[in-house]
């Protein structure tokens, strides 16, 4: 059984569901290419970064006989991306080498 107020809130419905709930496009091959070599990449270096880290001081790192003198956070970002970046780079040689497969 429906009212008339049900009647009434149509338009506003669709108006939320529209706002709400936009039109979604697939990601092209490109996109789709680029996620699946950065996410497992992702994970791989939060993966690494807790090994590593779980092992190392950051404040005992030393360059050439010196400290390196940046704080654990600082040591522990750019540690971060410098194991995202090699994870990436295996994972599009691995994505290469498998599309021409």
């Amino acid at each position: 059984m429906t009212s008339a107020s049900d009647s009434t809130n149509e338009p506003a419905n669709e108006l939320f569901s529209e706002q709400f709930n936009p039109p979604v496009s697939k990601p092209t091959p490109w996109a789709r290419r680029l996620m699946v070599v950065t996410w497992p990449a992702f994970l791989s270096a939060c993966v690494l970064e807790l090994l590593v880290f779980s092992m190392v001081d950051p404040l005992d790192l030393h360059l050439a006989g010196d400290a390196i003198g940046w704080t654990r956070q600082g040591v522990y970002t750019a540690s971060f991306f410098v194991f995202w970046m090699v994870c990436m780079g295996s994972n599009a040689l691995t994505a290469i080498l498998a599309e021409k497969a």
